[in-house]
């Protein structure tokens, strides 16, 4: 089969310690991993505060600072499509040849099932404390203990990007 390689979709909104330990489990089992950057289009909302490029900086920082051989990685930004059936095809064509996928999403799972993957399903890495929602919480209300929840590297590209400030603003009402 050759490289071993398997995709990882997510939205890294922000990227947090439970997806730096997803990664490297992944890395433990594969030659290679695909880091699928989901709803690419998205920014400046609560939600999706990060642009795809933010994302991908903040990613690429956190493995270096890990030490993790980015030779290894693929950063990939996916827009969405509102096709759930269509979706996997939508990827395969942003992303590299990949063999397996990686996920805990029942939605996800499902998909590159029927699509014909292998799907591996790693642990939940204190799913309590990683959550995304709680960590853009913490940061709109300036509360700096989503500092700790986050990679020391991801930390510092969302303070230089300002985060607090932008999600504080969209908070605001007119």
């Amino acid at each position: 089969m050759g490289v071993k390689r398997g995709v990882i979709p997510g939205r890294y909104q922000p990227f947090h310690k439970g997806h730096l330990h997803l990664i490297k489990w992944a890395l433990e089992r594969l030659d290679e991993v695909i880091i699928v950057i989901g709803s690419a289009q998205e920014s400046h909302t609560l939600q999706n505060p990060l642009t795809a490029g933010e994302r991908v900086l903040s990613i690429k920082r956190a493995l270096e600072c890990e030490g993790i051989d980015l030779s290894k990685v693929y950063l990939i930004p996916v827009p969405d499509i509102l096709m759930n059936r269509a979706w996997v095809s939508h990827v395969e064509t942003y992303v590299p040849k990949f063999h397996v996928a990686i996920s805990r999403n029942p939605l996800v799972k499902v998909l590159f099932r029927e699509a014909g993957y292998e799907v591996l399903e790693p642990p939940a890495f204190e799913r309590n404390s990683y959550v995304a929602t709680n960590i853009r919480a913490l940061i709109a209300k300036g509360d700096k203990r989503w500092k700790e929840l986050v990679p020391k590297c991801v930390a510092e590209v969302l303070e230089e990007i300002n985060l607090e400030e932008r999600m504080r603003e969209l908070l605001r009402r007119d």
